[in-house]
């Protein structure tokens, strides 16, 4: 049946031509990220401080010496990510990051499927070639495999608890998402999306789970103290380099700290308001309750407070893929020039124009989630007040001509296209298929 699918053939519908066209493309492009990018690596390397401090551990050394006064890669992941990353460097560093490589693509390949499966998108369908050129082509897959970071396991952790979330399993939805915070904290917000739907055994193994490795991992350490007492502080300050949050560039460019407060303050309400909004009148619609009122959260704990690097917007992908439902918040331009800032592996520096291009690079990310969110804030804000005039807010705040709009929930799947009809002249056409002979 496999080799039946690739058999080359001519497509005879405009999603076949779609779908014959994307996965070529889609599949080189992973294999060139994979095997080309990812292997050749890149001056920033993120897995070196990992793996020397997996070593450290593994033989009973401080593990928290970095030197903070320096910008290269730092090991920054609590004593329990100690615990569950030390077996990377049981083996030597080469091949212990290119299995990392491999664990990172599968993960994200894994993440790619139960992206289409949530939205009801099988891999027949044109979403699913399209979906996976455009995650290998962002700039947050490629830096994940090419800096060999730990972003991929995250994205696929984010997947299995909305999916596990969704279908009310939530003890095993706590333990994933425990699990990724004991790692690593880029998906904590999350927790306010299980509370806010009164899902509170949640809370029991994603607080439970990254405790308990805490504490297996605390006797097992030379210094786990240090986590605390010398990378804690360094992570609540604001840096400004390698730093995308508000506070990070605000820093770079030397903004007086009244003008960074001033617009964490106003972003914070503009967050407030839609996640508002989100939970007054769109509870009830899960699947776009959760996928977007987590995106809106992480958008916000990337932009607002201490540090927020380009590659955390991997975690948006859910968020993004709303689009595809009949009442996505994204159906509309400034949304997709809002992602292009914060997705695009182009580059804006410039030979010619050195000042210009360093401003354009350096801030297309804080101002691609920055207007993301307020995008967020003025179609929820939009619906809301149109509802209002028109004395239909009991009803909800989706306009009327929504409810014939497209939507991937209608389960409608491609189906393949009919066989050509048989040749008026073809000899082996059934006889009551052909045409009458003349007389």
């Amino acid at each position: 049946m496999l080799f039946r699918q690739l058999e080359p053939r001519t497509a005879r519908t405009a999603a076949e031509v779609m779908k014959f066209a994307l996965w070529p493309f889609a599949v080189m492009t992973v294999l060139n990220r994979v095997f080309i990018k990812a292997i050749n690596g890149f001056v920033t390397d993120d897995y070196r401080p990992v793996y020397n401090a997996s070593f450290e551990f593994l033989n009973g050394r401080p593990v928290y010496t970095a030197n903070f006064d320096s910008v290269d890669p730092h090991y920054l992941y609590p004593p329990s990510g100690t615990l569950v990353i030390a077996p990377v460097a049981v083996i030597e560093y080469e091949l212990s990051r290119w299995l990392f490589i491999a664990l990172n693509a599968a993960a994200i390949l894994l993440a790619w499927y139960l992206l289409l499966r949530l939205f009801k998108f099988g891999i027949g369908s044109v979403a699913a070639p399209a979906l996976l050129l455009a995650m290998f082509a962002s700039e947050t897959v490629i830096n994940t495999l090419v800096f060999t970071n730990v972003n991929g396991c995250l994205l696929l952790a984010e997947l299995a608890f909305i999916h596990l979330l969704l279908r009310r399993r939530d003890l095993w939805a706590g333990a994933i998402l425990g699990l990724s915070i004991a790692v690593k904290p880029t998906l904590a917000p999350l927790l306010l999306v299980a509370v806010v739907r009164g899902q509170w055994k949640v809370l029991i193994t994603a607080i439970g789970v990254p405790v308990g490795l805490t504490a297996l991992a605390w006797p097992l350490s030379k210094d786990p103290e240090r986590f605390f007492t010398h990378v804690l502080p360094y992570l609540a300050k604001t840096r400004d380099y390698f730093n995308s949050s508000v506070g990070g560039n605000g820093a770079y460019f030397g903004l007086p700290h009244w003008l960074i407060l001033l617009v964490q303050v106003t972003m914070g309400a503009v967050v407030a308001v839609s996640l508002w909004l989100l939970w007054r009148y769109y509870r009830h619609d899960e699947l776009f309750f959760v996928t977007t009122f987590s995106g809106v959260l992480l958008t916000a704990y990337f932009l607002l407070p201490s540090l927020g690097q380009m590659y955390y917007s991997m975690m948006l992908f859910p968020f993004l893929m709303t689009v595809v439902l009949r009442n996505s918040v994204l159906r509309n331009w400034p949304a997709w020039l809002a992602i292009f800032g914060f997705m695009t592996y182009d580059k804006w520096l410039s030979d010619r124009w050195q000042d210009i291009g360093r401003t354009l690079e350096y801030l297309r990310v804080t101002f691609g989630w920055g207007l993301l969110l307020i995008v967020v804030f003025c179609v929820l804000g939009d619906r809301y007040l149109a509802a209002r005039r028109e004395g239909r807010l009991e009803f909800g705040i989706d306009p009327a001509w929504m409810a014939n709009a497209p939507d991937s929930r209608d389960g409608v799947e491609e189906k393949p296209a009919p066989a050509p009809a048989p040749d008026r002249d073809d000899p082996v056409a059934p006889v009551e298929e052909r045409e009458p002979a003349l007389k």
